[in-house]
């Protein structure tokens, strides 16, 4: 199953989660003091806020996969769009351990295919991955794409 990645900055986490989470009629299945993020089936998607100081709205799309394989395909269609795309295998970010392709879309709007490997204990790093997860941007977890993509 892929599901749809939705990921807002928010300036205020507690006022946004309790509005979300009357919209979606469900509590958060991840809450941290500057995350959260709700993991529906109605509509499937992974939906995902963050008060990390980057500007409100929309901070980036994207498709989560189950499997190593489905990760594979998003990239290849990804690649078939004739836009750079970055890789970023083993990387921690928004409490998570996990294997990423990035793109931007024609409007700029980034977008991710991963596959989640593991929990980690802080929003953007884990010891061992500190040296890659210092190239990312201040906004979630994108990378740079004026520099990569541009």
């Amino acid at each position: 199953m892929k599901r749809l990645h939705i990921h807002i900055s928010v300036d205020d986490i507690e006022a946004n989660i309790r509005f979300y989470a009357a919209l979606f009629e469900a509590a958060p299945s991840v809450v941290k003091p500057d995350y959260a993020k709700w993991m529906l089936d109605d509509p499937i998607v992974n939906f995902a806020i963050s008060s990390r100081g980057a500007k409100p709205g929309l901070d980036h799309l994207g498709i989560q996969v189950e499997s190593e394989s489905d990760l594979s395909d998003i990239n290849r269609r990804l690649s078939s769009a004739a836009l750079p795309v970055i890789e970023q295998k083993g990387t921690a970010c928004c409490y998570a351990e996990s294997d990423k392709y990035w793109t931007q879309d024609p409007q700029g709007i980034p977008w991710e295919a991963f596959h989640s490997l593991a929990s980690v204990p802080v929003f953007g790093a884990k010891p061992e991955l500190k040296e890659k997860v210092e190239t990312l941007s201040t906004s979630c977890c994108t990378p740079s794409f004026k520099e990569t993509i541009g």
